[in-house]
């Protein structure tokens, strides 16, 4: 479910002259099938192996570019980009809840990301599913607060309703820098601003077994600084905005 090898750089440079787009097969200079961890993602950067780097990438490649562009394929799109120039600077990952309901991390092995198969599974086209729902899976910029992530879930959201999707649902957290950095979820309170509602929440088990890089007690102390109780900053949301009324 979390991407532990590292955060997203929060000291990035973008420039006011970015391209926000949903990501088809017409507009894609490149299928960014890993996340943003590592900083922007160009022809290079994502293809760059670090030594002694863990990660099973060429395992992770062969898996998700087959995977994202069927997706695509079938579905239109299941990317929002981000892009300053050539570099991948966000990224907004969402597919057809029917298909995917489950952990859909492109960085992670199965069961916390998508089957090797998957790929290869037969996916019922648009009109012959029962449950038009989108969901969110991960949602990543490369510079923190510079107003990509609202400008990609709003692409996500006209996109969406012009094609016919009935609703969107999205995982939310508490507003913590932290929680953000290891799953790729945005806040609570940046969904309902866009007009997300809580249909479910509950408490995230995993904060409990993940203590990477010091994870409990930065939790811990960035919840205090918000006035959170411990417990409470490991609650889980399920948010949802309906688009067909």
């Amino acid at each position: 479910m979390f991407a532990l090898q590292g955060t997203c750089e929060e000291g990035s440079r973008v420039s006011d002259d970015i391209v926000v787009e949903m990501l088809s097969e017409g507009t894609a200079h490149l299928i960014p099938w890993r996340c943003l961890h590592g900083g922007p993602l160009t022809r290079e950067t994502i293809e760059r192996r670090e030594r002694d780097d863990p990660m099973p990438w060429a395992d992770l490649r062969a898996r998700n570019v087959p995977l994202l562009r069927k997706l695509t394929r079938t579905y239109g799109a299941c990317a929002v980009v981000a892009r300053d120039g050539e570099r991948v600077v966000g990224t907004l990952r969402f597919y057809p809840k029917s298909v995917a309901p489950g952990p859909f991390c492109l960085q992670q092995l199965p069961p916390n990301g998508p089957g090797h198969d998957l790929a290869d599974a037969e996916f019922p086209p648009f009109t012959d599913l029962v449950d038009k729902t989108l969901c969110v899976h991960c949602l990543m910029t490369a510079a923190r607060r510079a107003g990509l992530g609202t400008r990609m879930a709003r692409e996500l959201i006209a996109w969406a309703a012009r094609s016919g999707w009935e609703a969107v649902e999205a995982t939310a957290y508490e507003d913590l820098d932290i929680i953000y950095a290891i799953t790729g979820s945005a806040g609570r309170s940046f969904w309902e601003k866009l007009g997300f509602r809580v249909i479910e929440s509950g408490v995230e088990p995993a904060f409990d077994e993940v203590d990477v890089e010091g994870f409990t007690a930065r939790l811990h102390e960035e919840a205090a600084a918000r006035g959170l109780a411990p417990d409470h900053a490991k609650s889980r949301y399920l948010m949802r905005l309906e688009l067909q009324r």
